[in-house]
């Protein structure tokens, strides 16, 4: 019986693979606190864990009308993304994928009335919320990528989140989640964000936006996640990454408004062109 070993909200910012120097020139002279936080990450509780395999929710992946979960043997190549090529260019990447774990994800949310499609196509894109990862992260573990459906809604991502891990329990897998994604996600404008690129929150877009991002950390650190589920109309009025569905699938495959895992800071909440950033692990 396969089971959920740990689970983490990550922040995947192009920043963290920007040369050092690059980052302490853009935080005032000072390391950004995601970069050695996902490398304490990987020491201090990835290593120990023995995963077969990570499940990466992809927030930056929109797929339009299913969810769709990467389901190659392996996939290796070069990265360069359309959004940002200054900084993420020729980026190689090469790791094992699951697919066997892939069919019994579809299987389940198929059985749950929903749409997951799993897809091997050797030229599928991928997307930084996962490549970005890999430098800090990546063992000799499986990476699977799920995608977050532009048209979903709270409760589809409820549904295919219980899926997933009904399909790990199925599975022999000993799993990681991690949730790749942002809290609140409103940029500043192209003439003021040069103004905003230090991490210090201050720089968050809104003070509302900052405050509901931040009562959201204090409730995942009490283990309250039911709070965290019922309070998403609430939360969507700050615009989080991808509906904030990368956590929703996370935590309700670890059983939504019953699981009371308590979160562990990976590093500050912080800034990025005025969206709210954090590293989140749970035992």
């Amino acid at each position: 019986m396969g089971e959920i070993v740990g689970a983490a909200l990550v922040a995947h910012v192009p920043t963290i693979v920007l040369p050092e120097a690059t980052r302490h020139e853009l935080n005032e002279g000072k390391e950004i606190s995601l970069v050695p936080g996902l490398h304490r990450m990987r020491a201090e509780k990835l290593d120990a864990l023995g995963a077969d395999t990570y499940v990466v929710f992809d927030a930056h992946w929109f797929t339009t009308v299913e969810f769709v979960v990467s389901s190659h043997e392996r996939r290796t190549g070069r990265y360069t993304s359309d959004e940002l090529p200054r900084g993420m260019s020729g980026v190689p990447y090469d790791f094992p994928g699951d697919p066997e774990l892939a069919a019994l994800m579809v299987e389940e949310a198929t059985a749950a009335g929903t749409w997951l499609t799993p897809i091997d196509d050797p030229y599928l894109p991928l997307h930084y919320a996962t490549v970005n990862l890999l430098p800090f992260l990546q063992g000799p573990e499986r990476w699977v990528s799920v995608s977050l459906a532009q048209t979903a809604e709270t409760d589809d991502f409820e549904r295919v989140g219980e899926a997933i891990g009904r399909a790990i329990a199925r599975s022999d897998r000993r799993v990681v989640l991690l949730a790749s994604g942002a809290m609140s996600h409103t940029f500043w404008k192209l003439k003021q964000l040069r103004n905003h690129e230090a991490s210090d929150p201050v720089h968050i877009r809104t003070p509302e936006a900052r405050a509901a991002d931040q009562q959201r950390i204090a409730w995942m650190e009490a283990g309250d996640h039911a709070r965290v589920l019922d309070s998403m109309p609430d939360f969507l009025r700050f615009h989080p990454e991808g509906m904030f569905g990368h956590y929703i699938m996370m935590a309700s495959a670890l059983g939504g408004r019953n699981w009371h895992g308590r979160g562990v800071k990976y590093s500050e909440y912080e800034n990025s062109i005025g969206t709210g950033q954090i590293h989140i692990w749970f035992d």
